[in-house]
């Protein structure tokens, strides 16, 4: 097949956004964007204007400030006080110069003349030596101001990730603000960076303004002048760039992604066997190509509208050195002050440029911290309930009565739909049935990790919307599938079933014996202390079944009263499941009531009780017995899929190759 050769991207106007080049048409069939919150943000350069700045410039501060009070109250008291001295002595020094240059330009002997401007020039030096000091107490004071802001900021975060219901996960606009609130930290402490310059800038241009108005206020129109083309030119070249991110950026995610396959592990394989390489190289050139070309053109567009603002500022400072000329050739200013107004003036309109250029980067990253203050407080409206029911100290059993419960997010159908299920203490209890029918979910709402929309779980009398779900889960242990592999060393990973108690080595030892861990552990590189956590140094990986077998471990080591199992044999051969099985049977007869969630129907044989789930309702229930028996179960759904199964195994031990003759 020949691909078509993608034409090299234009370099003149902006490119439009809905237009597509070859390559990405061919490889991808629209543009490469990601579906992440933060990129609703995109536009929002676009909106800023001067006026815009100046109206949000107070609450950007007051934003800032919140944070870093928070974090930091003394450095930041040091840091403001260090930037409002810094002012202060800056219009100081301002006011000594001019007396310095009206000594000097006065008549008289030039040592006369020294002799009285040396105060000034002392005053001065004294205004140089503070203003050093100062800077020094601010840029200290950020330093320990920044890294404690980005701190606060990451435990609002994490904070409120680990309070909220469940079921906030499962709602889209919460999880892409989460996601959006996750870039918050740093955007914070950036934000403290930037809200410094600001201030600095600030103080200086009230310094400069206070001077030239005591000066001469006709000059204070002339700093505004001057500075308004290179604010002109920030902005454009900003908004411009902004604009076109979303343009060639697309190029260059693109180019990383195929960068990334040409040196994945994965495709390498196919890559070779069906030479790809050449292909993905071609189109990752292209890709290149078109951003290089994009930047390009936008650095040529700077550089004409620099010297567009340019032109203009010098047209300014002509003005502006006009009137001076003008207010001293009549007499209307000393010399004197003409020089302290030029050394005002320049200072005054390069704290203007930089005022503009640090709000503009304040108010981009206030978006983000935005997205966490606002996860903050939908998590505190979300937040699992620290409070509630005392949960009864032996509880008889758990029933379901008429529950309903349908995912935020998700479409009207129900996960659940009215069913009553009965888990007796002590019992096994045992949801089967097909994906989606509805068995993990009945399982969540038992641990109490989400409420029902309609009817009540029940835990003895207390119903889990009332119960004190923090004391549950602590009677909660859990084991699974897809349970989480830590990446910590194996100590932890099974203490970590129960991380407010002290690590005791008789508990890990019982744990990894009703596990068949002990093998495991013992082949370990360094034992309980090797790191589970493959890619970094010393680190080691375990097997699917080697990791099931820790999980097992870790929900003996938590010894809850209740246990739920979902799917807990899928990654063991069958040696192990069977002993699996058998210490889940220990663990009920023990005292523990058990939940077990599976698709082998054959493991549920010893189970005390049966449900078979279908579509979020109970098709039947009953006892193995029962549900094998066509007089108590006439229906035969379990039997059916009982068989299915057996008839499955039946035909695969059939299809063995027999063995070889010598």
């Amino acid at each position: 097949m020949k691909w078509p050769r993608p034409r090299p991207a234009k370099t003149g106007p902006a490119p439009d956004t809905d237009t597509l080049t070859e390559s990405e048409r061919l490889l991808f069939g629209c543009r490469l964007r990601l579906d992440l919150a933060w990129l609703r943000h995109e536009d929002a350069l676009l909106d800023l204007n001067l006026r815009s700045m100046i109206v949000r410039l107070p609450r950007l501060l007051a934003l800032s400030a919140r944070l870093a009070r928070q974090a930091n109250a003394r450095a930041l008291g040091q840091v403001v006080g260090a930037e409002v001295g810094s002012g202060a002595v800056q219009a100081a020094t301002l006011i000594a110069i001019n007396h310095v240059l009206a000594v000097l330009l006065a008549a008289g002997p030039v040592t006369q003349r020294l002799s009285a401007a040396l105060p000034a020039l002392v005053a001065v030096a004294v205004c140089s030596v503070i203003g050093a000091g100062l800077r020094a107490v601010s840029t200290a004071a950020t330093g320990r101001l920044e890294p404690a802001v980005e701190r606060v900021a990451t435990e609002i975060y994490l904070t409120a990730s680990a309070k909220v219901e469940m079921a906030a996960f499962e709602d889209p606009d919460y999880h892409r603000r989460a996601e959006s609130a996750r870039f918050g930290a740093s955007s914070a402490r950036r934000m403290i960076q930037y809200s410094t310059s600001v201030i600095t800038a600030l103080m200086s241009l009230l310094a400069s303004i206070g001077v030239l108005t005591v000066l001469h206020p006709a000059l204070l129109p002339m700093i505004v002048t001057m500075t308004l083309p290179s604010a002109w030119a920030a902005l454009v070249t900003a908004r411009r760039r902004y604009l076109s991110f979303k343009v060639w950026t697309q190029h260059a995610r693109a180019g990383r992604l195929i960068s990334e396959l040409l040196t994945s592990t994965h495709a390498a394989a196919e890559i070779r066997l069906h030479g790809i390489a050449a292909f993905l190289l071609h189109h990752f050139r292209s890709m290149s190509e078109t951003a290089e070309d994009e930047q390009a053109r936008l650095a040529r567009l700077a550089a004409r509208t620099g010297i567009l603002a340019s032109a203009l500022t010098g047209v300014a400072y002509a003005a502006t050195f006009g009137v001076l000329g003008l207010l001293l050739w009549t007499g209307a200013m000393p010399l004197a002050v003409g020089g302290t107004a030029i050394i005002a003036i320049r200072t005054a309109t390069s704290s203007l440029t930089s005022l503009v250029r640090q709000i503009n980067f304040l108010n981009e990253e206030s978006l983000f911290v935005g997205d966490l203050e606002h996860i903050q407080n939908e998590a505190d409206r979300r937040a699992i309930p620290t409070t509630g029911r005392p949960v009864p100290e032996h509880i008889g059993g758990i029933r379901f009565e008429k529950v309903s419960f349908t995912y935020p997010g998700k479409d009207n159908k129900p996960a659940l739909d009215g069913i009553d299920l009965h888990f007796p203490a002590g019992a096994t209890v045992a949801l089967v049935g097909e994906n989606g029918s509805g068995k993990t979910t009945a399982a969540k709402l038992l641990a109490g990790l989400y409420v029902p929309d309609d009817g009540q779980v029940l835990v003895g009398d207390v119903p889990t919307s009332e119960i004190d779900r923090q004391a549950w889960f602590s009677r909660i242990a859990n084991v699974s599938q897809d349970f989480y592999h830590w990446p910590l060393t194996a100590r932890l990973n099974v203490a970590i079933g129960r991380s407010d108690a002290e690590v005791t080595e008789e508990r890990l030892t019982a744990a990894v014996r009703h596990a068949d861990a002990e093998a495991l552990i013992a082949d370990l590189p360094r034992g309980w202390d090797t790191l589970l956590a493959r890619g970094y140094q010393d680190g080691h990986s375990l097997s699917g079944g080697q990791w099931q077998k820790l999980g097992i471990a870790r929900a003996h080591y938590r010894n809850g009263q209740v246990l739920v199992v979902d799917e807990p044999t899928a990654a063991l051969d069958a040696k192990a499941e069977q002993q699996a099985f058998a210490n889940i049977r220990t663990l009920a007869a023990g005292g523990q009531t058990v939940v077990l969630i599976t698709h082998r129907l054959h493991s549920v044989r010893s189970a005390d009780l049966i449900y078979l789930l279908e579509d979020g309702r109970v098709a039947e229930s009953g006892t193995f017995t029962e549900l094998m028996d066509p007089a108590t179960a006439p229906y035969g759904r379990f039997r059916d899929m009982y068989e299915i199964q057996r008839a499955q195994f039946a035909a695969d031990d059939e299809a063995q190759p027999a063995p070889l003759q010598r």
